[in-house]
């Protein structure tokens, strides 16, 4: 029995421990660098900047997106960029991976949106090959750019 629905203050560990066994499977943890504090705020404050879908599978959580509101100029409407998903490895082929994705899509619908997007590591053939059978597209043409640490700081400094 699979069940998605929206993440609570109370499930702030939930989600942060989602996170860092993501960033293991990604072969990034050394990357995770957030306090608890400030993630608890910017997920579950007063103006949060990130939503949380817990999946469950057979009433125990199981895995998580992390999403957050985009906006399409060439549209003229919001769309939702799904920044994390995660299932744990037991309940991979379950179908919460795809329920999760389902229920974004909706979510995008609901709130009058234009797209789900969202980035794939180049290596995660795994990856790659589950949103191709859902008919996601990649985007060609388009590169990925950071600013992020000292070159933020200095741009920002720079006016």
């Amino acid at each position: 029995m699979i069940a998605i629905r929206q993440a609570t203050a109370q499930d702030f560990d939930l989600v942060a421990g989602f996170i860092r066994k993501l960033a293991d499977y990604e072969k990034l943890a050394h990357e995770v660098r957030f306090d608890d504090a400030t993630l608890h705020r910017h997920l579950f404050g007063e103006r949060p900047a990130a939503e949380v879908l817990i999946g469950e599978l057979d009433g125990v959580p199981a895995g998580f997106a992390l999403f957050f509101q985009t906006f399409s100029t060439f549209e003229g409407k919001p769309g939702l960029w799904l920044e994390d998903l995660f299932v744990e490895p037991h309940a991979r082929g379950a179908g919460l991976g795809r329920a999760l994705l389902s229920s974004l899509a909706a979510l995008v619908i609901e709130r009058g949106g234009a797209r789900l997007e969202w980035n794939v590591l180049d290596w995660n053939a795994l990856g790659k090959g589950f949103y191709r059978s859902i008919g996601a597209a990649h985007v060609d043409g388009w590169e990925r750019w950071r600013m992020q640490d000292e070159a933020l700081e200095a741009l920002a400094n720079g006016f």
